[in-house]
């Protein structure tokens, strides 16, 4: 009988696995595999120790890793939102943006439509043949941003209504002066008639160049320095035309006062002047009210258009340190003042 019909004999003993030299080579394949699969870079490096087993013939084999979920920490919410700065910050580079695209769009509008050579002065509209030209350029889509253009156009209405007014105020003072000569009434109807007249000469084209023309230049230039100077003139302007109502005798303008005063002599004639005389105070009283509404408006929209009094002086100082006669005055002053020195220097030695 051979040895391995015998039922007592080692069944491994004949187990070419129990050999030495193969549990050895096992094993370092079992090593390789697991240095080929370490990752230095990871954050979490897995047990290869514990995943080393060795089954009943005495191989080693792999033990699969268990995987473990990443857990991510949540955010503090906090750092998602922007501080009021940031906010304040985007808010000012968005308005600039619009106002960039739009003044891009007027200069391709200009462009397009009259071009930079043919742009000539179109206000006041004089005639062709009139000797006297016009000397401003005036057009409310091409230099206006849209949102501008229509308290712009309420102002430019005031001042045409308030030239409509002084007109209408010379022809009051006119049956004021002719009534009281008639009826030899003792008053001041012929300074009043006679400073109407300088009112209207006087009046007409001020307002125009010295409240009305700086508002049209602040919208079209973004121009804090031609607020400040809309703000201030027109302020008087306010003031003057609350006065022109009361229509005070000897002043220049006819109204409540002077109305009343028509009214008290009971002739015909002064009662048709005097009505004349309420209708002037009435539409002055009208024109003031349309001035302080145009004032507000106009504060309002310079408030939220980020311009400011340091603005202001420093366009004024950048206007007056560029224009040309300055420049020339004062290089000639400087040279007078170095000649000078120069002089004195060289006659006390």
């Amino acid at each position: 009988m051979s040895e391995f019909d015998n039922p007592f004999a080692d069944p491994e003993a004949q187990n070419l696995f129990r050999d030495p030299s193969i549990q050895q080579a096992a094993r370092s394949q079992a090593t390789r595999q697991v240095l080929n699969d370490f990752n230095p870079f990871a954050d979490q490096l897995p047990n290869y120790g514990s995943q080393l087993q060795t089954n009943a013939r005495g191989s080693a084999t792999m033990a699969p890793a268990s995987p473990q979920p990443a857990v991510l920490e949540p955010l503090d919410q906090s750092l998602l939102k922007p501080s009021w700065e940031e906010e304040d910050l985007r808010r000012k580079k968005v308005e600039l943006d619009r106002r960039d695209e739009e003044l891009r769009m007027r200069e391709e509008q200009l462009q397009r439509s009259v071009g930079y050579e043919a742009r000539r002065n179109n206000f006041p509209p004089f005639p062709t043949r009139c000797p006297i030209q016009p000397c401003f350029y005036q057009d409310f889509t091409v230099d206006i941003p849209g949102e501008f253009q229509k308290i712009t156009k309420m102002v430019y209405y005031l001042w045409i209504g308030y030239v409509f007014v002084l007109l209408l105020n010379f022809v009051g003072s006119l049956a004021y002066f002719i009534s009281s000569s008639q009826h030899g009434m003792s008053n001041h109807s012929g300074t009043t008639f006679g400073l109407s007249i300088l009112y209207c000469v006087l009046f007409i084209p001020c307002s125009f160049v010295c409240w009305y023309r700086p508002l049209y230049k602040a919208f079209r230039d973004d121009s804090s320095f031609n607020f400040f100077v809309f703000f201030f003139i027109f302020f008087f302007q306010f003031c003057v035309t609350i006065l022109q109502c009361l229509g005070i005798s000897g002043w220049g303008t006819v109204g409540l006062i002077t109305s009343i005063e028509m009214f008290s002599a009971g002739h015909g004639g002064t009662v048709a002047a005097g009505l004349i005389m309420i209708a002037v105070g009435a539409l002055f009283g009208a024109s003031a009210v349309g001035d302080a509404i145009a004032l507000i408006r106009v504060h309002r929209i310079f408030r939220s258009s980020g311009a400011s009094f340091a603005k202001a002086q420093e366009e004024f100082a950048r206007g007056v340190m560029s224009n040309s006669t300055v420049q020339q005055t004062a290089g000639n002053v400087a040279a007078s003042a170095a000649r000078t020195t120069v002089q004195q220097t060289w006659s006390s030695n």
